[in-house]
């Protein structure tokens, strides 16, 4: 009797659970809080969150497993089908679809197809503080590496001052894929905060006047000289020579921002495309979220994630956010010392790529200030260009890097 109840419990994980595996099983509890309760980018924080805690059921094998246990030498892995049987569905997952850089590119596509460039287009000028905000990448990048960082893993770390998550999932994958996890973690849920950083950064660096600057009594006093007559063709014809120029520029950001350019441009062709496009922003999309939040979670097991470089890189991803918010800010404060027609520089806030969440929290804090100062519409031009922005600063890390 007494050897049943031996083989009986230790059939169980009673005997494997320590304080690690609790305080991972607490951080989970916690993502899944914030998805769900919070509704704070629940399509990824919920996925991630179950993840970490698929990941951390004792004896499960359901962890993703460092690549060394894949390699074979020589530049050579172990085919998918013995990681799928030696280390489960999840490794399979993240080795075939994460590892190869596959899944961050097809939600670009998604993305581009769900976005509108109008915005942008109607006010080239704004863009330019998309651009501005990209600051904080390089910032943190210099600051990590002088703290001992490598220059790969700084890279990565700054990259989540792009607030965008494929863009900082898919630089990490390239140069320091056993950082993806905490990266993948910090990036969404600064993203989730952008409603709490964007205002603590704003208020820190504006006056009440400059929060009052009207964008449409700006335009009234201060026409555009020149309007884009054919808007339709130029939003069809501006993917396909953005993509070009880009290319040719910075070879190594395609991936990333020409899927995002296609995905815009099977939408704006219009009836003829409409298919592909509900596909891209559907059941395509819908898919890759899954299997990428799910697999990025996996990969926080608690011999992975609870070291003191994750919290250097929640730290620091958080400062590389600030700054990104605070370099569009300043631009938009210097460019109005020089120019007649004043810029809210709550538009320069919005130069990160979490469409359209920052735009409408700027958007409540200009009305907050002025009832009828809606700046939505300048703020997207902004923030599409930050969407670009993001895409090419990881192209250039991964080619200088």
């Amino acid at each position: 009797m007494h050897d049943i109840f031996q083989k009986l419990f230790e059939m169980t994980a009673f005997g494997t659970i320590t304080y690690k595996t609790v305080l991972m099983w607490a951080i989970s509890f916690v993502l899944l809080y914030l998805g769900i309760k919070k509704k704070y980018e629940p399509l990824l924080l919920v996925p991630i969150g179950f993840g970490v805690l698929l990941a951390n059921f004792p004896g499960a094998g359901m962890g993703i497993v460092p690549a060394e246990y894949i390699e074979l030498g020589n530049d050579r892995y172990k085919n998918l089908f013995e990681i799928a049987h030696e280390y489960g569905i999840l490794n399979f997952l993240y080795y075939s679809l994460i590892k190869t850089g596959f899944l961050p590119p097809i939600i670009f596509m998604g993305v581009g197809a769900l976005t509108d460039f109008g915005p942008m287009l109607r006010n080239l000028r704004l863009a330019f503080f998309g651009a501005a905000a990209q600051i904080g990448i390089f910032s943190v990048l210099i600051v990590a590496v002088l703290l001992g960082f490598s220059l790969k893993e700084a890279a990565s770390l700054g990259i989540i001052g792009g607030a965008d998550g494929p863009t900082a999932i898919y630089t990490t994958i390239k140069l320091a894929p056993h950082m993806l996890g905490p990266i993948a973690i910090a990036a969404y849920s600064y993203m989730a905060l952008v409603p709490v950083i964007i205002p603590f950064v704003a208020n820190l660096l504006m006056t009440k006047k400059e929060f009052r600057i009207n964008m449409k009594e700006m335009d009234k006093k201060y026409p555009a000289k020149y309007q884009i007559k054919n808007l339709k063709a130029v939003k069809i014809i501006f993917p396909i020579a953005l993509g070009t120029v880009v290319a040719i520029f910075v070879p190594s950001s395609v991936p990333l921002l020409g899927m995002l350019l296609f995905g815009n441009l099977v939408k704006e062709i219009g009836t003829s495309t409409a298919r592909l496009a509900d596909a891209a922003t559907g059941p395509i999309m819908n898919s890759a979220t899954i299997f990428l939040g799910i697999s990025v979670g996996a990969t926080m097991t608690a011999d992975v994630f609870l070291k003191t470089e994750t919290l250097g890189i929640v730290v620091g991803g958080f400062i590389a956010f600030a700054i990104s918010i605070a370099g569009g800010i300043l631009a938009v404060k210097v460019y109005n010392m020089f120019a007649t027609k004043k810029i809210n520089p709550l538009i320069g806030a919005t130069g990160l790529s979490a469409v359209p969440m920052a735009s409408r929290v700027a958007n409540e804090m200009a009305l907050k200030h002025d009832p009828v100062n809606h700046i939505l519409q300048y703020c997207m031009a902004s923030n599409i260009s930050g969407v670009i922005g993001s895409a090419v600063a990881a192209g250039v890390l991964i080619s200088l890097v």
